[in-house]
């Protein structure tokens, strides 16, 4: 059951199982095995992505239920594909009023039977939260909430709530429904008269306004404004998302009840494997994986299901060879490749050119520092209480370490998480402490290294102490440093740093510009025989920027003298009026990354259009940034200026930059392209499970989200796979052609594909700008020959083309010139 390619599919209201299964003709044609299915557990009314699950037990029915997902499978499996399927272990939607075992936990409070499935903590630092869940989901103070009448009793047909906002339900104890039907001078719920009700709890008076207050705080749960979260949350959230509540995942329990579905259909053929989402979320990610790899082989004993796992690895990090799963999802994939297309000779005028720009950082290091520092001070700070609490029990426990105060272990903590660059240190499992982080740590507060080197030795596992009080502090302290990391540097360094925003994407490690083609295949052949199945990435659903608009992009670090010289020329170019020219300087790289192939600057309803997506991602860059303007705080004023720049440079100004810009793009686009061939063609012959997001079959000049979840013309995509991969090269189907074709060889010689990786020397002096390699089974060979850095001739030829001139006589080994093989393409392979 181990697919041989992949299509991720983003199911939603408006793409349902309907729409899939009339499209398997085309997938089946395309050459992928099975379709890769965003989550389809029931989610939030109006989800867009299925992540924001509140029914784990049934497929949504807005993606047409049951029915419709069986339906689906018999067409797909018509065409001879398989559907792996994405699920959520880690979190649930909560808030709102459509969560049926969170509506139970603010009712019943720990007694409700499904208080044990939320990662609360019912006894935390703050007596007043005693048995208490903390909701921070009121939009003002709960004092000015409660008298501006934002809170209010609301009546259903068999139960009391509160009703925040007009949106936020909370459940009141059925202990207090006498005194509340009393009120209204009812005996049953049926009876109450809603106006008697709003007046006997009208805030507007003085004593509804103290009946109301005293009502609430007898529940199980204490409103507050949402901006308390960070600080006096005592439940853990999906990074510091208030609407999505944590799982405790690692209790037998909630697994059954979290994988009961997923595995059913497994278990009914109905889907061949799983791609497990945040796996760094949870409080034990290797037991997890063991134990659901084990839940598989239960399910259906004679089938091998197929296992990935969201994991984004850091510089020096390796996927452990004993969790059970057949790899990752791919980002170190797209890492790789992306840094492969970068010329190292870029990296330090283009860092000097940001650093003048913007009065930034030059280097990656301190963005990263001091985002990591502003996040856990503010959205994270009190589950830094929490695991500092966790190491002060170990410590009290110990005679020998019971001087280490509370402050003291949280200043360690503090320094530690804001210096480790992997998610985890996954000491629990390895007994392995974080050395490098640890030294960073000790050099950053010198005054904590005593506690440092105590945390370290409780991450090693030394010294007598109970190992529950040492599971819980670990456990605390992973999942507190996993989701800092995520937000301190997807959602904000990647935004405040633009020395190239090509390196700025999930999984990538933006502090190293570029890789060797000799380091690049020494990594592939690693990962591909510790993990042979593992999926092969060029774009996800989380992506900053398409595949396409990183590979152009990737054309500017050969090009830097000529980009900073058109960069500083754009600065002026068009009046700034108030815009940071840091926040201009990476917009222009947007534009420049994601100009469409057909765009003319002529063009006002399509250059408006275009606007209007850069638009969206401007917004969302500038507040994940959170320099100038932030989701929670919002400067208007700001967000406006910036709106009216790029509005200038594209459609209301005098035309000057559009018309520059779409000069540069064109000159460059025929090396951007070649670079896009590459890209594609090396994620189709490495050892792995190749991936196709969405619609990247033809070019992928997509933004950052929702933007990479636009409607995919299918029907133009379908009409064009006949198409030989010639002519025009602009068009999408170039792409597709060299897809459809190396995936028909992945289905025609499996055991070719499944065959190591061996690199091949050529001739000096292209050496350090080619990829060559081969695969053999028995008389076969898969030849693969990739060009790199070779924008000087794409340029110069205003195609992709890479000719005799640029490859210098280079040779294989067996003597046969390059230049001659390849005939100009970038990317060549052949089975001989």
């Amino acid at each position: 059951m181990i697919p041989s390619a992949t299509y991720r599919v983003q199911f939603h209201a408006g793409f349902t199982f309907s729409n899939a299964a009339a499209l398997a003709p085309y997938w089946a044609r395309l050459g992928v095995s099975h379709i890769y299915a965003s989550p389809i557990a029931t989610a939030r009314a109006g989800s867009a992505h299925g992540y924001d699950v509140v029914d784990p037990l049934k497929i949504n029915p807005a993606l047409g239920g049951e029915q419709g997902f069986r339906d689906m499978v018999e067409a797909l499996r018509a065409q001879g594909l398989g559907v792996v399927l994405d699920i959520v272990p880690n979190h649930l939607a909560v808030g709102g009023g459509d969560n049926a075992w969170w509506l139970d936990v603010l009712e019943n409070g720990p007694a409700s039977p499904f208080a044990r499935m939320f990662d609360i903590d019912w006894a935390p630092a703050d007596p007043d939260l005693a048995g208490k869940l903390l909701a921070p989901f009121l939009g003002a103070p709960y004092a000015e909430a409660l008298a501006a009448g934002a809170i209010q009793l609301d009546i259903e047909p068999d139960r009391l709530s509160v009703l925040a906002h007009g949106a936020h339900r909370f459940p009141l104890r059925r202990c207090d429904y006498a005194e509340v039907l009393a009120a209204a001078d009812a005996s049953r719920i049926e009876d109450v008269d809603p106006f008697r009700l709003a007046a006997a709890y009208d805030p507007a008076t003085e004593n509804g306004l103290a009946r109301l207050h005293d009502l609430l705080e007898r529940q199980h749960y204490r409103l507050a404004w949402w901006r308390t979260a960070g600080d006096a949350i005592n439940w853990r959230r999906f990074f510091d998302i208030t609407e999505l509540a944590g799982l405790r995942i690692e209790d037998p329990v909630v697994f059954e009840a979290v994988h009961a579905l997923p595995l059913r259909l497994y278990r009914e053929g109905l889907i061949d494997g799983l791609r497990v989402d945040h796996v760094d979320g949870l409080a034990d990610p290797p037991a997890y994986c063991r134990r659901l790899r084990e839940a598989l082989i239960t399910a259906d004993p004679a089938r091998e299901a197929w296992l990935v796992v969201e994991k984004i690895l850091g510089a020096d990090e390796r996927l452990a060879a004993d969790w059970g799963v057949d790899g990752t999802t791919g980002y170190e994939v797209m890492n790789d490749l992306s840094a492969l297309q970068h010329d190292p000779k870029g990296a330090g005028p283009l860092a000097s050119l940001w650093r003048q720009i913007s009065g930034r950082p030059a280097d990656f290091e301190a963005e990263e520092l001091d985002a990591r520092r502003e996040i856990l001070s503010g959205g994270f700070a009190g589950q830094l209480d929490a695991a500092a609490m966790a190491f002060h029990r170990l410590a009290r426990w110990n005679v020998a370490t019971r001087d280490l105060p509370l402050p003291a272990l949280r200043r360690a903590l503090a320094s530690l998480v804001e210096a480790s660059r992997n998610y985890r240190t996954y000491a629990a499992d390895t007994r392995q402490p974080p050395l490098k982080a640890l030294a960073s740590a000790k050099a950053a507060q010198p005054a904590s290294s005593l506690a440092l080197d105590q945390i370290a030795a409780w991450l090693r596992g030394e010294g007598e102490v109970p190992a529950d009080l040492r599971t819980d502090a670990l456990r605390r302290l992973e999942q507190l440093s996993a989701p800092v990391a995520a937000k301190a540097v997807e959602d904000t360094a990647f935004y405040r740093y633009g020395r190239l925003l090509s390196r700025n994407d999930v999984g990538f490690d933006p502090a190293r510009l570029s890789m060797s083609p000799a380091l690049f295949l020494r990594q592939a052949t690693q990962r591909g025989a510790a993990f042979p199945s593992s999926m092969l990435a060029t774009a996800t659903h989380d992506h900053k920027r398409g595949e396409d608009v990183r590979a152009r992009l990737a054309v500017l670090s050969e090009i830097a003298a000529l980009w900073a010289q058109r960069a500083r020329a754009w600065l002026s170019l068009t009046p700034l009026e108030g815009v940071d020219p840091g926040d201009a300087h990476m917009l222009h790289q947007m534009i420049v990354g994601a100009w469409p192939l057909d765009l003319e600057p002529a063009d006002a309803k399509a250059m408006s259009a275009f606007a209007e997506r850069l638009g969206g991602w401007q917004r969302k860059a500038l507040r994940e940034a959170k320099l100038r303007t932030s989701w929670t705080v919002q400067d208007e004023t700001y967000e406006a200026a910036s709106e009216s720049y790029l509005r200038r440079l594209l459609v209301d100004g005098d035309g000057a930059f559009r018309q520059d810009a779409h000069l540069f793009v064109t000159q460059i686009s025929p090396a951007g392209v070649a670079n896009s061939l590459v890209q594609t063609g090396l994620k189709l012959t490495l050892a792995g499970v190749p991936d196709f997001y969405q619609g990247t079959e033809f070019w992928d000049f997509s933004l950052v989200d929702p933007d990479n979840r636009r409607p995919v013309d299918y029907d133009q995509r379908h009409a064009m796979l006949d198409h030989e991969g010639g002519g025009d090269w602009r068009a999408g189907a170039t792409k597709q052609a060299l897809i459809r074709d190396l995936l028909k060889a992945r289905r025609d010689h499996p055991d070719l594909f499944a065959a190591a990786i061996s690199p091949l020397e050529i001739k000096r002096p292209v050496s350090d700008n080619a990829v060559v390699f081969e695969r053999t089974a028995g008389e076969r060979r898969l030849l693969v020959v990739a060009a790199i850095g070779c924008a000087d001739a794409c340029i110069a030829r205003n195609a992709p083309v890479v000719d005799e001139t640029w490859w210098r006589d280079a040779a294989l080994p067996d003597g046969r010139q390059i230049s001659r093989l390849t005939n100009g393409s970038p990317f060549w392979w052949a089975i001989e």
